[in-house]
């Protein structure tokens, strides 16, 4: 669980969000990143008993920075007003498809995972695996716990191609699946549940539904 004094600093945050404000509740955020590197570490130590790929991460390898790059954004506003973090085999920054909690109040929170917007030589090898595999593929997205948990993959417009991906012909079996760009899913949380004992419970059991289908992305990034 996390505690209710971080989520009011992530509040005070998205209201005030400069650099004087920050500097003058440095005590705050710096017990608001603690409280949620605790949960990171609670979740590391639990799931990497059911997938050794995580198992050895440190939450710094995790954690998101608060601080946002603005060089090519027209928002200017210099810090995030969430804490962010991605359970991948050698950390956030690596190629494979991860887990992901995202803690942001007023109902914008999430847990999740997949692989994101992954360069084309990887995208190449997962639609190749989901030809190959399709019934295996189906079989993890569409299975009644991962409904239940995800329902279904993201399929917003931003993340598939309006036509086939080269290579692939309209009448493939697997044609819906192939013109995704992204894989991923995502469970929302709500505020209570963040500051509930039962949370770090919630997260552990959206990652064990999400897991078979980071272990067929990955053994097809491999």
């Amino acid at each position: 669980m996390l505690q209710a004094s971080t989520l009011q600093f992530l509040k005070g945050l998205k209201k005030n969000n400069a650099k004087e404000w920050f500097d003058g509740h440095r005590k705050e955020y710096d017990a608001a990143k603690g409280d949620f590197a605790a949960l990171v570490k609670e979740i590391i130590e639990q799931h990497g008993k059911k997938d050794a790929t995580i198992a050895e991460l440190e939450a710094k390898q995790c954690v998101f920075r608060i601080n946002r790059d603005v060089r090519f954004s027209k928002d200017k506003a210099p810090y995030k007003s969430n804490f962010g973090a991605s359970f991948k085999r050698d950390g956030k920054k690596s190629v494979y498809a991860g887990y992901y909690i995202h803690v942001e109040p007023g109902g914008n929170s999430f847990i999740g995972g997949g692989l994101w917007m992954p360069e084309p030589d990887a995208l190449k090898k997962v639609r190749q695996e989901i030809d190959y595999c399709l019934e295996e593929f189906e079989g993890i997205v569409k299975s009644k716990k991962f409904i239940k948990v995800y329902n279904g993959l993201e399929n917003a417009d931003d993340l598939k191609l309006s036509r086939p991906p080269k290579g692939y012909e309209l009448d493939n079996p697997a044609i819906e699946y192939l013109k995704f760009k992204s894989f991923i899913a995502s469970c929302p949380v709500n505020d209570e549940d963040l500051l509930s004992k039962g949370f770090p419970k919630k997260v552990l059991e959206a990652f064990e539904t999400i897991q078979p289908l980071l272990d067929f992305i990955n053994r097809s990034v491999e």
